[in-house]
């Protein structure tokens, strides 16, 4: 009797350990988003486009955005920013873009995902068009220029004169089905 009293009591405890471990794994995310804001770090850029209307340029000043690529080591694809440091007055429109290349003989969508940092200036780099809005599926052995326009608002604290915007491209393949694919523009 004493122990199935011990065992009932074993198992109801790692009951609750394994209720309480489920809820927290549902809590990490808003834990780690606020972390990542106070923090100042993992910068996440607006997923859609900005409006680009009357800004004030603010010739007195020059902010140095950064262009970084990556791409997984698996994914058979060169991928480049057109430049690599771009001046830029603070209200000024930017227009660039990066040269994605697929060096398999299969065609592969791609998708990117943004980063800027430091974090806190993530609020002031604004996308007005940008490829990583959209998927890029590329034919084998073709190239794309995946357009980017972008301004830093005139607002951005003195304290950061640099923005680095990073993007990771991810072959997303396998996850699309063939009907609801968007096209990009091949070259």
């Amino acid at each position: 009797m004493a122990a199935l009293k011990s065992h009932t009591k074993l198992i109801s405890l790692l009951s609750l350990g394994a209720v309480a471990m489920f809820g927290f794994g549902f809590a990490l995310v808003p834990l780690y988003d606020i972390l990542c804001e106070q923090l100042g770090i993992n910068g996440k850029t607006k997923s859609t486009a900005s409006q680009y209307t009357n800004i004030q340029v603010d010739k007195s000043r020059l902010v140095t955005v950064e262009l970084m690529s990556q791409v997984p080591s698996q994914m058979p694809w060169n991928f480049e920013p057109e430049t690599k440091r771009i001046q830029v007055h603070p209200g000024e429109l930017v227009r660039t873009h990066f040269t994605a290349n697929n060096l398999s003989n299969r065609r592969i969508i791609g998708q990117a995902v943004p980063s800027v940092s430091p974090g806190m200036g993530a609020a002031y780099l604004n996308k007005t068009e940008c490829f990583c809005f959209n998927q890029q599926p590329i034919e084998g052995n073709a190239s794309a220029d995946l357009p980017l326009i972008f301004f830093v608002d005139p607002a951005l604290p003195d304290s950061i004169n640099t923005l680095t915007l990073s993007y990771t491209l991810f072959d997303i393949t396998a996850s699309q089905s063939q009907g609801s694919l968007v096209q990009g523009t091949a070259r």
